[in-house]
């Protein structure tokens, strides 16, 4: 079977895969399994449909929790209930329940949660003891926040920033990290069914606002647009005290990091919350019984909670299951890094990511509408006005 996979070739992610996949043959030998490396999520998504639409889709692939509604518009996928068996629900219903509010829709499961984030706040212990604070202690707030970037924001003698208090990416996936923002201010961005936004709410503007002022009245967040690869550089050389960023990013901080560091959940407004994001594994129309049934082993095998949690320690996404969490790699893992638990707390207070019918349209509509407002092309409420404008256009045919 065909297996596409989101990852640049080469770099350590792509041996993690490969050594998973060996293990898989070997106690698998009548299934043969060919690893495709599709680059970016990006790239991975139009891989697929390019094959899809040429009559030569993958048998499996592992694509973004949010290209779901994308799948089935293009009757691409097939869901896992049948495939699944007997024990289907007892098998769904072992994953967090925030993971599968983005792999479910019309009361069927299409996608198997395996590479999953939500957003963390990560600190620099050092930079916040050089500035008078408590290094144990992140914000809880986004007062706090606000208050403590304020005292961590540095500049040379002729004004010029040295290391600015946050930096929340505003490239990449900019939808994203706004979800950060939008969640603990109270308001979910799209209902159940995929075919409605709530951009233009108050709620939506006023974060928008919050994080427009960051930079422009509070001067401690870079203007314009914040790269999302250049982020986690910045936080390792120093030049930012606090970042917003994927618990993905975990492994490479622990990593390089020459400073102590923490990880704590998103700051609260009205509540805590961030959204959750990553891959799911997806089963492709077009794969005869026999491969469906090698597809859900395949599934079922790196889901296990041993995988899983070996998956996590080695790349700092979170384990998608609590067994997961249980067993004796996880639990020896969290009790020397406790920091591995915080998503894992977060899921609690976790809400599906963005996802729509025409997602990537949808998506690219508030993307350009947070960029307009962040380079100060527009307000925040004229922005989100135009997001809103634009999605229910797109999504007019979705009743």
């Amino acid at each position: 079977m065909t297996f596409y996979y989101p990852v640049a070739v080469g770099g350590p992610v792509t041996k993690i895969v490969d050594g998973m996949v060996a293990e898989f043959e070997k106690a698998h030998p009548d299934v043969k399994v060919e690893a495709v490396y599709s680059g970016s999520y990006q790239d991975t998504i139009a891989k697929i449909l390019t094959a899809v639409k040429g009559g030569s889709a993958p048998n499996v692939a592992v694509a973004l929790s949010t290209d779901m509604y994308t799948l089935i518009d293009e009757d691409a996928v097939l869901p896992f209930d049948e495939a699944a068996g007997a024990d289907a629900k007892a098998w769904f219903a072992s994953f967090y329940p925030g993971f599968m509010a983005n792999s479910q829709t019309g009361g069927k499961t299409w996608g198997i949660p395996f590479q999953r984030s939500t957003i963390v706040l990560y600190w620099n212990k050092e930079a916040f003891k050089e500035a008078g604070l408590d290094p144990e202690k992140a914000p809880a707030t986004w007062t706090e926040m606000r208050e403590m970037a304020a005292k961590l924001t540095k500049r040379d003698a002729n004004g010029n920033v040295t290391r600015w208090g946050v930096e929340i990416p505003s490239s990449g996936f900019p939808y994203w990290l706004f979800q950060g923002l939008t969640t603990p201010n109270g308001v979910e961005l799209m209902n159940a069914a995929g075919n409605k936004v709530a951009f233009d709410k108050p709620e939506v503007v006023e974060a928008l606002q919050y994080w427009v002022d960051l930079s422009v009245k509070d001067k401690v967040h870079p203007t314009g647009i914040v790269e999302w690869g250049t982020t986690p550089k910045d936080f390792l050389e120093g030049k930012t005290a606090m970042m917003w960023q994927t618990t993905g990013n975990l492994t490479n901080v622990r990593t390089n990091a020459k400073f102590p560091f923490g990880v704590a959940m998103l700051p609260a407004n009205k509540r805590r919350g961030s959204p959750t994001g990553g891959g799911n594994f997806y089963m492709f129309k077009g794969s005869n019984p026999d491969q469906q049934k090698a597809v859900v082993e395949f599934v079922k095998w790196m889901t296990t909670p041993e995988r899983a949690a070996q998956w996590s320690i080695a790349t700092g996404y979170v384990a998608v299951s609590p067994a997961a969490f249980e067993t004796p790699a996880m639990k020896a893992y969290i009790a020397e890094f406790p920091a591995a638990a915080v998503a894992r707390d977060q899921l609690a207070h976790a809400v599906a990511e963005l996802s729509t019918h025409e997602n990537q349209r949808v998506a690219k509509a508030l993307n350009d509408n947070l960029q307009a407002a962040l380079t100060l092309a527009k307000t925040p409420a004229q922005a989100m006005k135009d997001a809103q404008a634009e999605a229910d256009r797109i999504l007019k045919p979705y009743p």
